[in-house]
């Protein structure tokens, strides 16, 4: 499973899909969100 905004690719799509895996996808997709809102800030 690949999220190209981020540039992640997990090799677990069936523990994604099951929901084990999500957290994973959902914890680097809030780095990604927090790490774009502190760099706007900064600017």
């Amino acid at each position: 499973m690949t999220d190209h905004r981020i540039g992640l690719t997990l090799h677990k799509l069936e523990e994604v899909l099951a929901g084990p895996g999500l957290g994973e996808l959902v914890s680097a997709l809030i780095a990604e969100d927090e790490a774009k809102r502190l760099a706007a800030m900064e600017e």
